[in-house]
């Protein structure tokens, strides 16, 4: 064992990971999901837990600047890596995504607005002007039980615009 491997202690093995540009240290048994380790061992509660399947898509957070639905990933797997939460899209308030979601009423519940945030940023990094039809398909894992569809549509086209703007 080298000083970079994982170290297994009192069945909870150590997982360095950078959460929000943050080295973090956390020990966790290694059954534990990056959800649960996001939640419970870094105190971010942004990520939602729901489903505990991947069919939700509450818990999305960026492994490495990709999209995941933390609930299939478990923590010792993001050993070495970056996380972005919801919490992190920004230090200094909301972002403009959070802005639109606010601008088209699209906040309901709020429940699943955190996972619904992450996959659009996700999308508007990889795709600056998707069409109605790619936002939808990048929205698919992502559930609203208020059925909010259509202004969270109207939010991430709002915002593709505002950035196109900006450039």
């Amino acid at each position: 064992m080298t000083n970079d491997d994982p170290v297994v202690d009192d069945g909870l093995q150590t997982v360095r990971l950078s959460v929000n540009g943050t080295r973090r240290t956390v020990a966790v048994p290694a059954h534990r999901t990056l959800l649960d380790g996001l939640r419970e061992e870094v105190g971010l509660p942004g990520t939602k837990s729901c489903c505990a399947e991947g069919e939700c898509g509450a818990c999305t957070v960026l492994l490495d600047g990709k999209a995941v639905n933390s609930c299939l990933v478990l923590c010792v797997e993001a050993e070495g890596h970056e996380v972005t939460t919801v919490e992190g899209l920004s230090a200094d308030g909301l972002t403009d995504l959070q802005e639109e979601f606010l601008n088209a009423g699209a906040v309901q519940c709020g429940f699943c607005i955190p996972g619904q945030v992450v996959s659009a940023e996700y999308l508007l990094r990889t795709n600056p002007s998707p069409d109605e039809a790619e936002i939808r398909e990048a929205l698919s894992g992502n559930l609203c039980r208020c059925a909010g569809y259509q202004r969270i549509v109207r939010a991430v086209q709002a915002t593709a615009v505002r950035r196109g703007a900006a450039q």
